[in-house]
């Protein structure tokens, strides 16, 4: 197992383990988020926002990842797909509000 990981003794060992991470996910997901709101401001117009191609890239880069780190792909890409496509909304919304001031 990896430095990270230890085996737990009973199932609150493993909730507390699961509730670390949980944390730091959704403290990692706020950094993102802050970050493609920066994006919405270099953006022109909704396609360079959707950037199909980026997507596609970012995707294939997590599969490499998730490869590394012995995690089943096909999860990691759902889940990044799914954050992906909320975060377009999100930076949609504030491109839009960049464009009307």
């Amino acid at each position: 197992m990896g430095e990270l990981m230890k085996e737990c003794k009973n199932m609150e060992e493993i909730r507390e383990n699961i509730d670390i991470i949980d944390m730091e996910i959704v403290k990692l997901l706020s950094r993102r988020s802050y970050f493609v709101k920066e994006a919405a401001k270099f953006k022109k117009n909704a396609g360079e926002v959707e950037a199909p191609k980026r997507v596609e890239e970012v995707i294939q880069k997590v599969r490499s990842l998730a490869m590394k780190y012995g995690v089943q792909q096909d999860i990691v890409e759902n889940i990044y797909r799914t954050m992906i496509q909320n975060f377009i909304d999100y930076e949609m919304d504030h491109h839009s509000k960049q464009t009307l001031k």
